[in-house]
């Protein structure tokens, strides 16, 4: 299963004691593959590096550059589907370029793109895509 996920659901799916943890998990032990553009990786090494200790956000970067299930697509075309905050347009480019099942997110910034209806991006908040992981 292909996954975009978002830096704030990244973020509070990583501490062990997190009711999301098994998102991270499911990264971690290859039931899902994290689709990651350029753009997204280092969105997610500055945050890391900003709300975390230095080792586990070079852990978490490490992991990433490593893992078989990481899919780093090339992106040919910015569909510009966020109007509200346009540096999300990276993970709806993201999804699109990668062949994504889903892209989790807490970000109301994503309504609008549900709103548009096309192309079909199916944008599931953390809770929901908790309820899949767990039905892996």
């Amino acid at each position: 299963m292909r996954v975009v996920i978002d830096t704030n659901v990244l973020v509070i799916s990583i501490p062990g004691k997190s009711k999301y943890r098994p998102i991270f998990d499911a990264y971690l032990f290859n039931k899902i593959s994290l689709v990651i553009t350029t753009s997204i990786f280092f969105e997610y090494v500055e945050i890391l590096q900003q709300l975390s200790k230095s080792g586990i956000a070079k852990y978490i970067e490490d992991s990433l550059v490593a893992a078989s299930n990481v899919i780093t697509p090339s992106i040919y075309y910015y569909w510009q589907l966020v109007d509200i905050d346009v540096d999300d347009n990276k993970f709806t480019d993201a999804y699109i370029a990668g062949d994504a099942e889903y892209l989790v997110t807490n970000d109301t910034h994503f309504a609008d793109v549900k709103r548009k209806g096309f192309p079909n991006i199916n944008i599931v908040s953390a809770d929901e895509f908790l309820e899949i992981i767990n039905n892996l």
